[in-house]
C-alpha cells in the first residue's frame, strides 16, 4: 500500500496542482490569512478597481473545512484524475485548456446577474465530474453505499442530493452546463460535422515546458522542443500580458 507522500506524487499535474491549490485556499482560510470576499468573483471591484485577480482566485475556494468540501476535493482526486490518465493520457495540454474553457465559460455565465455566484470553484469541479461521466458513462457507482448506478447519471444523482441536503444548486447547474458545452463542442459536433471547433491553443503548450516537454501540434514528426524555447516563449507571451495590462490601466487611470 502506497503513503500520502507516494500517493499524491503519483497524481498527474494539472489535477494535483489544482487540488492543492484548493486545499491551501481553504487552509490559509481557516488560519485567518485572509477573508475569502477578498478573492470572489465581484465583477464591480473587477472592472472599476482593477481587481482581476477575482476572475482566476474564485477558483480556488471550495468553502469551510467540511463534508461538502472534502467531497469536492475527493471529486478532483478521482475523477479529475482518472480523465486526466485516461482520455487525456499523454494529452496534459488538452486537459488544461479543458480545465481554462470551463473556467471561461463560467465566468460568463456568472456574469449574468440571476446566475452569478461569487465563487466556481465547485462548478469547475462538477464539470469535471459531468465530462468523467460522459467519458465513461457505463461505469458503475456505489452512491454511498445506497445505491448503484451508471456514470451517465452521476452528476444528477450529486445535483439531487445537494437538493436533499439544502446545498445551492445553482453552481452544480453552472458546472453540468460548462461540461456539456465542451462535451458538445469537443466529441458530439465533431463526430457529426468532422470538425473540431476547440482545438487547444497554441500558447498553451509553452505554459507546460516548465516540467514537461510538450511538442506543438504542428511540430508533431519532429523533434521535441527543448525546455528552454518553451521558457523563452512563456516568457514572450508573459510580457505581452504585462504590456496590456499596464496598457489598460494607463486607460483606466486617464
Amino acid at each position: 500500500m502506497s503513503t500520502p507522500a507516494e500517493f499524491y506524487n503519483s497524481l498527474p499535474p494539472i489535477s494535483k496542482a489544482y487540488g492543492t491549490m484548493c486545499l491551501v485556499a481553504t487552509t490559509a482560510f481557516h488560519l485567518g490569512l485572509f477573508p475569502p470576499m477578498y478573492t470572489a468573483l465581484i465583477y464591480e471591484l473587477v472592472f472599476k478597481h482593477f481587481q482581476v485577480w477575482r476572475l482566476v482566485t474564485n477558483f480556488f475556494f471550495l468553502g469551510k473545512f467540511s463534508i461538502n468540501f472534502g467531497i469536492r476535493l475527493l471529486m478532483i482526486a478521482r475523477y479529475g484524475v482518472q480523465l486526466e490518465k485516461g482520455v487525456f493520457e499523454r494529452r496534459t495540454a488538452d486537459f488544461l485548456w479543458m480545465m481554462i474553457f470551463g473556467a471561461l465559460t463560467l465566468l460568463v455565465l456568472s456574469a449574468i446577474p440571476l446566475l452569478w455566484t461569487p465563487f466556481l470553484g465547485v462548478s469547475l469541479v462538477f464539470m469535471l465530474l459531468y465530462v468523467w461521466s460522459r467519458e465513461f458513462p457505463n461505469a458503475q457507482i456505489n452512491l454511498y453505499g445506497l445505491v448503484q448506478l451508471k456514470a451517465f447519471y452521476f452528476p444528477w444523482a450529486m445535483l439531487a442530493l445537494d437538493v436533499i441536503f439544502g446545498s445551492q444548486i445553482l453552481p452544480d447547474l453552472l458546472g453540468i452546463v460548462a461540461g456539456h458545452l465542451y462535451y458538445f463542442l469537443t466529441v458530439l459536433h465533431p463526430l457529426s460535422t468532422g470538425k473540431n471547433i476547440l482545438k487547444t491553443p497554441r500558447w498553451v503548450y509553452p505554459c507546460l515546458c516548465f516540467h514537461f516537454e510538450i511538442p506543438f501540434p504542428s511540430l508533431a514528426n519532429k523533434p521535441l522542443i527543448t525546455k528552454i524555447k518553451c521558457k523563452i516563449q512563456l516568457m514572450s507571451h508573459l510580457v505581452l500580458a504585462i504590456k496590456s495590462i499596464i496598457n489598460l490601466y494607463t486607460v483606466y487611470s486617464l
